[in-house]
């Protein structure tokens, strides 16, 4: 089980830095802020593949300057909590704007 969380986090942050790319994204000063923001929206799209209670595949992640935001659909109030409490946990993260809309 240990293999495939690690197979799936590495697939996860390949994604992340192949789509992203490597230019400055609008709003941030440096490129190490936007690495660091990349690296963020990485292990929080991580947490959520672990967790058995967040669909990681209805759930954007979006960070800009350390502030995470959640977007997409969750299946009850439960999910959208937890979401931002996986959010919120992980390292760096300044703050979480938790946009989900619950539709059942």
């Amino acid at each position: 089980m240990k293999y495939v969380r690690a197979i799936a986090f590495a697939a996860l942050a390949g994604i992340t830095i192949i789509g992203t790319g490597c230019a400055v994204g609008r709003g941030q000063e440096t490129a190490g802020s936007y690495v660091d923001d990349a690296a963020i929206t990485t292990s929080v799209k991580a947490k959520f593949v672990e967790d058995k209670t967040v669909s990681a595949t209805s759930i954007s992640v979006e960070t800009l300057n350390g502030t995470v935001q959640l977007s997409g659909f969750a299946k009850s109030v439960a999910e959208k909590t937890q979401a931002g409490n996986i959010a919120r946990a992980v390292k760096n993260v300044k703050g979480v704007r938790n946009d989900i809309v619950v539709r059942p």
